[in-house]
């Protein structure tokens, strides 16, 4: 066997099919996009069209709504928060809030608030400032000697207004 002896399997490759080249091609005139009319076209997009029958979407019965008061929590475990405290990237004896969570990087945005959730455990004295926590994750800071502060959310006081 030779460098310049060695070949694909037969049918390993396959040329590109050049469409709109002729009668011959067998792919010519219409160029596989049928007769005249609006899908022979360029940009034609007729999502959920069904020829006329009553489209799907508009067959099946609607359910639900949105909540345009619903608040959007960035939520942060107790477990990530003691592996920042360690690594270095939180300062445990400053008070914790949303912004020093982003700049840590344990979170990317805040959104409207943080909730504090007790997965994992925290072993350092902490003071934290959070929109939200779970019972579990208080009692845990608690535990540890430190203080959770819950503070109205900005969104939530701007509707009770």
């Amino acid at each position: 066997m030779k460098l310049n002896e060695i070949r694909d399997n037969p049918g390993a490759r396959r040329r590109k099919i050049r469409i709109s080249r002729g009668i011959g091609s067998g792919k010519g005139k219409t160029g596989g996009r049928g007769g005249k009319g609006q899908t022979a076209r360029t940009g034609v997009s007729i999502n959920g069209f069904e020829g006329g029958q009553m489209p799907l979407f508009r067959r099946l019965p609607k359910r639900g709504f949105t909540n345009i008061f619903s608040l959007k929590f960035v939520e942060v475990n107790l477990g990530p928060l003691q592996k920042a405290i360690d690594a270095g990237k939180i300062d445990p004896k400053k008070p914790i809030n949303g912004e020093a969570l982003v700049a840590a990087g344990l979170i990317r945005r805040i959104h409207d608030g943080v909730r504090l959730l007790g997965k994992g455990e925290i072993k350092s004295k902490v003071n934290l400032e959070v929109s939200g926590a779970s019972k579990s994750s208080i009692a845990a800071v608690e535990k540890a000697g430190g203080v959770v502060k819950v503070l109205p959310s900005k969104k939530r006081t701007e509707i009770e207004k």
